[in-house]
């Protein structure tokens, strides 16, 4: 087993087959910043919540990566390559890792909503009436899909036109993909529901087989890549974040997050995220515990 590349919540390993393993850590990032602490449990809540996805959607005929689950944190998967030289990739281009993150959006919340303060989205471009005024919470009149980078050191956000020319994609395939994400986060939704969760919005990232089929990968559904509120208390007028935008809203409070990305903005330095206090660290944790067991309906 070779160890090729370390993630900022994951390690991956070759196997001799050509299939790799994912470990999955305790680590916990935000803003693209490992922080410096660990989240007792994160890694085995993590894995098993992608396993309990990438098997419902097997059943579903969604084809994924996923091959086998090695618990409690480890997970085999089918191997794809990494092209980071974006003119090597193009039409013609066969088992290759997409280099998009495509989000979907349900709900008008975290960076979306900072992004309308700043006017740099207008309640128009979210498909609401010219004269609204976008609240943060409310639901959008329809998906809000955008593409960011995936192998850049910062996510950058992307016209539809822009993804397609990096990842080589044509207009029918890149159409595939938002399709296949719509008719994920259906399911996901629908799931949810019977647990009294709203899925407010997330992420995934996809590949190209060896007969440039569509597969998707990676994790999501999870605390890391989704955000999570409660049904009966969104009903009663309450937003409660059960995802890591609870870690976030931390470093939002402390002055962090507007630090960092004054810094990203001037091309300044940018200055080393703190640990976590001891309270939030446990807090986290039992988060990501709950949290599995309500997305699953499985005991921990």
């Amino acid at each position: 087993m070779e160890h090729i590349r370390t993630g900022k919540v994951k390690e991956v390993y070759r196997l001799d087959d050509g299939t790799l393993e994912f470990v999955f850590t305790d680590n916990i990032s935000v803003f693209d910043k490992i922080i410096p602490s660990t989240i007792p449990h994160k890694g085995e809540t993590l894995c098993r919540t992608a396993k309990y996805w990438f098997e419902l959607l097997t059943s579903k005929g969604i084809r994924n990566h996923f091959i086998e689950y090695i618990p409690p944190n480890r997970m085999r998967v089918k191997r794809v390559d990494i092209i980071e030289d974006y003119g090597r990739i193009g039409p013609d281009t066969v088992n290759y890792l997409i280099p998009l993150e495509i989000i979907c959006r349900y709900y008008v919340a975290g960076s979306l909503m900072d992004r309308v303060r700043k006017g740099a989205i207008t309640a128009e471009d979210l498909g609401f009436p010219p004269g609204h005024t976008v609240v943060s919470g409310e639901p959008l009149p329809l998906p809000y899909i955008e593409a960011t980078t995936k192998l850049e050191a910062h996510d950058r956000e992307l016209t539809a036109g822009e993804a397609k020319e990096m990842a080589g994609l044509t207009d029918q395939e890149y159409g595939r993909i938002i399709d296949t994400v719509l008719k994920v986060d259906a399911i996901i939704a629908e799931e949810a529901a019977k647990r009294g969760l709203i899925h407010c919005d997330g992420k995934k990232e996809f590949e190209f087989d060896e007969n440039r089929e569509l597969i998707l990968l990676d994790t999501f559904g999870t605390l890391d890549e989704d955000r999570w509120w409660d049904a009966a208390e969104y009903v009663e007028g309450k937003v409660r974040e059960l995802s890591k935008e609870f870690v976030r809203q931390h470093y939002r409070s402390t002055g962090y997050h507007a630090e960092l990305y004054e810094a990203r903005e001037r091309g300044l330095p940018e200055p080393d995220i703190p640990a976590l206090p001891p309270e939030v660290v446990e807090r986290v944790s039992r988060l990501y515990v709950e949290m599995y067991e309500r997305i699953t309906g499985e005991r921990f």
